[in-house]
């Protein structure tokens, strides 16, 4: 009779009981979905790509044996529904499944694929959280736990732990610990880390510690400058970490201080000559300009932290950073922060992994001396967070936030909500919108005067106003732990900034899970989406980004002919 390959022997069937027969063996041997009389599992919910777990070529040469045992009527394969949607849109044909894996030469199908024309308008598509809880403490930090019981398995101070224990901290995370005890080594050190990982205390802690031990060695009169500095891109954010080192050194010893830009240079003169600093805290164009006029100086730095270092990299801030480098003396050896005429400990910081880092770097310090640390979840989208985003037309974005905003206000009274816009005007002007409909809200941009700024986020935090109205500078750094929807009302110009966005909801240690809501509006806002959408559904980091210190490119001279000599 007939041997189909699948390992039974010859026996006297007919069509039916042989069909009966491939259908049991194909169900055994690959896993199929079939039910008790043999036919295939149909999924409960039509519509739906059915996935695939079995080679291509496999299925299909099973479909043709099915049909000629079967007179040619055998129906097709069907899979069981393997789980949750990943990926909800308006057509159900390009939904996946959290399920389903992308081959690697397999053809990625988008949603957002004709999204540049005019008549895309109203489509949409979700990501779908595939985690119920924010981030608290990662299996693998749970395995470093039991290596690292508390923070005083780091060598810190007793103080310092009284400290975290007010605060509600008794152990520290993956990232932290590794950061401090870098750092505690006097290491050089680029910490790399998700938004909300902890990357503050991190730096903190070690710095104070520091601080704190070597204080019986510094003499009264030796004041010249700051011990320690730390740069941060916004004064919301130096406000914000003055803060939290206030709180950690309420038992210590130690002068924190922070200047930022539009409070005039004579203020900030009057904070740096008053007496000895340990912890200055500044903004890169404020101590730039103090440099240039002679009201601090750098010589006796200890560490030097770049904190938001992906946004001081950037073009409006690398020459005033590479002009405030020149004026330290970065150690190159661990060997060299220790003495009398020690140099100061590096250490960058960022939520995402900064570009042009080796070219700036390797003017002030050997790049090989840098230890580089990296989360597991490093320019991934996260997995905790729904992100939705709307193909809108220009003219209907504002109806569209405002019936955006009404639904969450009905769904959700008192949630926080940040609504990022990519300039100042925008944000003036959808205020204005805001006020026609009497809904209540608060602004936040970089042209405003350092009075109407300062008390301005502050307002947003402690719950006196649901709704912020802001540019970039409410998202890189800040504590957003009462925020459980961000709208980009415009879509983010860089990947980068859409991931700092998106990371001010779902932060470690938060309660509520969040969501992230974008218009799409342009072409090259599609472009970027489309990169999204495709990391997301091929599970993979978002691309373009780096991820390691690039030594810079040498420039060769060319060489003179024989007639130019």
């Amino acid at each position: 009779m007939l041997a189909f390959g699948l390992g039974f022997h010859r026996q006297p069937w007919g069509p039916e009981s042989l069909a009966t027969r491939l259908g049991t063996l194909l169900r055994e041997r690959l896993g199929l979905g079939f039910s008790a009389s043999g036919g295939p599992r149909v999924s409960a919910h039509s519509g739906e790509l059915p996935v695939i777990r079995i080679p291509q070529k496999t299925r299909l040469r099973a479909e043709e044996r099915l049909k000629r045992v079967a007179g040619g009527k055998a129906p097709a394969l069907r899979l069981a529904r393997p789980g949750r949607l990943l990926i909800m849109g308006k057509r159900p044909q390009l939904n996946l499944h959290a399920g389903y894996t992308f081959g690697k030469f397999d053809q990625v199908p988008l949603v957002s694929k004709g999204w540049k024309h005019r008549k895309a308008a109203g489509d949409y598509f979700v990501i779908n959280n595939t985690r119920n809880q924010p981030p608290v403490l990662p299996e693998e930090e749970e395995k470093l736990r039991e290596k690292v019981r508390s923070f005083s398995s780091l060598g810190l101070c007793s103080e310092l732990r009284d400290a975290l224990d007010r605060m509600g901290i008794s152990h520290p995370s993956r990232v932290q610990a590794q950061t401090i005890a870098a750092l505690l080594r006097g290491k050089n050190v680029l910490c790399a880390a998700e938004t909300g990982s902890g990357k503050t205390l991190s730096y903190l802690l070690p710095v104070l510690h520091t601080l704190t031990s070597e204080s019986a060695e510094v003499g009264d009169a030796d004041c010249d400058g700051p011990r320690s500095l730390v740069l941060v891109p916004s004064r919301e954010l130096a406000d914000q970490l003055l803060e939290v080192a206030q709180s950690l050194t309420a038992d210590l010893k130690v002068n924190v201080r922070t200047v930022g830009g539009g409070r005039g240079m004579g203020n900030v003169k009057l904070t740096l000559s008053r007496g000895a600093i340990d912890l200055l805290i500044a903004t890169p164009g404020v101590l730039w300009k103090a440099l240039r006029r002679d009201f601090i100086s750098l010589r006796n730095l200890t560490h030097l932290v770049l904190d938001e270092a992906d946004t001081l990299f950037d073009e409006s801030f690398v020459e005033l950073l590479e002009d405030i480098l020149l004026h330290t003396q970065i150690a190159a050896h661990p060997s060299e922060t220790r003495g009398v005429e020690r140099k100061a400990q590096l250490v960058v910081i960022g939520a995402t992994f900064p570009g042009g880092v080796g070219e700036l770097l390797s003017k002030v310090t050997d790049l090989g001396s840098i230890i580089t640390i990296k989360s597991k979840g490093l320019h991934y989208l996260m997995p905790h967070v729904r992100q939705k985003f709307m193909k809108v037309k220009r003219q209907d974005k504002a109806s569209d936030l405002l019936q955006t905003l009404k639904e969450l206000t009905a769904e959700n009274a008192g949630a926080g909500v940040l609504v990022f816009c990519n300039s100042a005007a925008t944000v003036n002007w959808l205020g204005y919108v805001l006020d026609d409909h009497r809904i209540k809200h608060c602004r936040l941009q970089g042209n405003m005067q350092a009075e109407k700024r300062s008390g301005i986020f502050c307002t947003f935090q402690q719950g006196l106003v649901d709704i912020l109205l802001c540019t970039d500078i409410a998202s890189r750094g800040l504590d957003t732990q009462r925020v459980e929807v961000v709208i980009n009302y415009d879509f983010p110009p860089t990947l980068c900034d859409y991931i700092h966005r998106a990371g001010r909801v779902g932060r470690v240690g938060s309660k509520i899970l969040g969501s992230v809501v974008s218009f799409v509006t342009h072409p090259w806002d599609v472009e970027l989406v489309q990169k999204i959408e495709t990391a997301a559904r091929q599970k993979v980091i978002l691309p373009g980004l780096e991820s390691e210190i690039k030594q810079p490119v040498k420039k060769s001279i060319p060489e003179l002919s024989k007639d130019q000599n």
